[in-house]
């Protein structure tokens, strides 16, 4: 990586530490976080219930980069993810009602019911997925990136993903093209220390994560401490506006921890409550709280307020997609082809 990019990443990062988050984003983001927790627990419920099929791996913990990270991105950017993706749609803005109807295999569901907890999309909200292979959607932000670029519009891409995709093949080929390219994409590892079972340190030669990027494949790579969702919203909005003045891609390594298992079908025996009470002790929902408090903005009368009326919304939420009908049989074979002749031929 030049001289050149190394003076502009430092200036990114300089300029991120002068950003303020304002009152009501502060109070935003604590709702939105709280809303993303309660949604979670939620569906652990119904998927014990047996109420959820398939596979379902919840957010519980990483609130703060989703939320934190989007709050930097504008309507005309790109979102993509891989299939811990209920935390990115909410913090997007999906309403959280044909989310529930998508983990219900309802037709209201997001995804019209084909997709599930993996499968998350909102075309409305520039939100991609939601995608079950590992690392298999980087390559689909790189052409997203690819698009923009090619239309000349402003937009840049937000593509999330975990430590384990960065041993894919697929990423190294999509980070080679998207810094050859100069592509206007922000590439952020959510390093929550596991792939799957698997701690990183057993599975990257390079524990650094955001060292394997620069010299590599000429995108720079900072760290960002994942369960501080206002430092995740400064280094984002830098990140994007570095993207947007044609410096081409930048890679955040976000360090964070999820606090149940990769799926709900995890016993979790490869880690120790010890582990897991230290990071708790971290939580970005309460780091938070504590922010708004001393700042008085909060009491623990706003609070408790602010979580009846969440839960009674997520209630109504889960409530009204269970009582929706199931698909008809032939929605089955609905939204499988696309039309090749697109609006030319109806």
């Amino acid at each position: 990586m030049g001289k050149t990019k190394e003076r502009q990443v430092t200036t990114m990062v300089e300029q991120s530490q002068r950003i303020e988050p304002s009152p009501s984003q502060l109070l935003d983001w604590y709702r939105q976080m709280t809303l993303i927790r309660q949604f979670e627990l939620r569906c652990a419920q119904s998927y014990q219930q047996q109420k959820i099929g398939g596979f379902c791996h919840l957010y519980i913990g990483q609130e703060a980069v989703a939320v934190g990270s989007l709050a930097a991105a504008r309507p005309s950017d790109y979102i993509i993810t891989a299939y811990r993706d209920h935390g990115h749609a909410i913090a997007r803005g999906t309403d959280i009602y044909p989310l529930f109807a998508e983990l219900y295999g309802k037709q209201t569901g997001c995804s019209h019911g084909k997709g599930g907890s993996m499968h998350f999309f909102d075309r409305e909200r520039n939100f991609f997925g939601g995608h079950a292979i590992v690392g298999a959607h980087i390559p689909l932000a790189t052409g997203l990136g690819w698009a923009i670029k090619y239309r000349r519009q402003e937009s840049v891409v937000f593509c999330y993903f975990g430590d384990g995709a960065m041993n894919q093949g697929a990423f190294h080929e999509a980070l080679n093209l998207a810094g050859l390219l100069k592509l206007p994409i922000v590439f952020l590892a959510e390093n929550n220390c596991y792939g799957m079972g698997t701690h990183v340190q057993r599975a990257s030669a390079v524990t650094d994560l955001k060292l394997r990027t620069g010299d590599a494949y000429g995108i720079p790579g900072k760290d960002v401490d994942g369960m501080d969702c206002p430092a995740m919203y400064r280094m984002s909005r830098a990140a994007a506006e570095y993207c947007r003045g044609g410096n081409g891609s930048i890679f955040l390594e976000v360090k964070t921890y999820r606090y149940r298992g990769h799926s709900m079908s995890d016993p979790q025996k490869y880690r120790t409550k010890e582990e897991l009470a230290q990071y708790q002790r971290y939580d970005p929902i309460g780091r938070l709280e504590k922010q708004l408090k001393d700042q008085g903005l909060l009491d623990e009368k706003k609070i408790d307020a602010l979580h009846h009326e969440i839960h009674t919304r997520v209630e109504e939420a889960h409530h009204r997609a269970e009582q929706d009908p199931d698909p008809e049989l032939d929605e089955v074979w609905r939204d499988i082809y696309a039309n090749p002749f697109g609006p030319y031929l109806s």
